[in-house]
């Protein structure tokens, strides 16, 4: 179990300081049976108990006196089979993270080596929780990006050879995020209704600015969905016109035949009378106008550029 004192920076401090004088609010860290066995100490008015066993999705319900919730934050290096799951409880005083998993100490952690705070706040101590969660995904969206971009190179220098799997993959990551994403948003407009009255009004500009945060990555991810959308039709389209050239070359090739499949099917039906059975150049003559067919055919294919 962990106990923090929210001042100028996070200061660790015992359980019994948590209380005394109320100078600055609490960040409390326990596992599951910790939290069983303290959870009267922070004495909040709790109906819905935060369940760290049991946690689906990112989001925040209202009580009588306080306010829980659950986090399921995608592991960044393993989107789709891999994620950090923990449940909070708060009231005006401070927070409590029930987890198991060892994130939000490891996310408080960084706070503390990089933070200080000119206003200490409940608010602004969410604020820098909750960019932690999305602090780097602008990086690994522009990682996506340039592997896309690369990918798309690929498609049209090679003609439609291009990796489509490893553009799906991308592109089930970026589900994978935006789920992610509109989870937190709803949990950060529960936030900020402040329906309890936790947060002072003029510190609820953090919870805004992280709302907007929160826009501006979504858009972002949007995006880039879409990109992998283009790709893929990018991969289709290449696709349809070798289909087309290979349509094209074989069509040639049919024509080119069609008048010589005439002429051997004519001199192939060999009636008594047919003069050019008997004639000394009857072989020659006909091989010179095949050759004179296949030509003429050639040159008026490239004249009409279907070759």
């Amino acid at each position: 179990m962990s106990y923090y004192l929210l001042a100028e920076t996070i200061q660790p401090c015992k359980a019994e300081d948590l209380h005394e004088g109320m100078e600055y609010k609490y960040a409390v860290v326990l596992t599951t049976p910790e939290w069983e066995r303290e959870r009267e100490r922070f004495d909040m008015g709790i109906e819905l108990e935060p369940d760290a066993g049991n946690i689906h999705n990112t989001k925040a319900e209202v009580n009588y006196d306080s306010l829980t919730g659950t986090f399921q934050l995608p592991d960044r290096n393993n989107l789709k089979d891999c994620d950090f799951r923990f449940a909070f409880a708060l009231d005006e005083k401070g927070i409590v993270f029930i987890d198991d998993s060892g994130k939000a100490e490891q996310m408080i952690d960084a706070i503390r080596r990089k933070k200080r705070w000119r206003e200490p706040s409940l608010e602004r101590f969410l604020y820098d929780f909750l960019e932690q969660i999305v602090d780097n995904d602008l990086s690994l969206m522009e990682r996506y990006e340039v592997e896309l971009d690369r990918i798309e190179d690929t498609i049209v220098s090679s003609q439609g050879q291009g990796d489509l799997v490893r553009v799906n993959e991308i592109r089930s990551d970026i589900r994978e995020l935006l789920v992610h994403y509109e989870q937190i948003i709803d949990m950060t407009q529960e936030l900020e209704e402040n329906e309890n009255g936790f947060f002072s009004e003029e510190n609820l500009r953090y919870i805004h600015l992280f709302m907007n945060l929160m826009a501006r990555r979504h858009d972002t991810a949007v995006s880039l969905r879409d990109h992998t959308m283009q790709v893929r039709d990018l991969y289709n389209a290449q696709l349809e016109v070798r289909q087309n050239r290979t349509m094209t070359l074989l069509t040639v090739i049919t024509t080119i035949f069609m008048p010589l499949t005439l002429i051997a099917g004519w001199y192939g039906m060999n009636f008594r009378y047919m003069p050019e059975l008997e004639s000394h150049f009857g072989y020659p003559v006909v091989i010179a106008v095949s050759a004179a067919i296949v030509v003429f055919c050639l040159i008026l294919f490239r004249k009409k550029k279907w070759l």
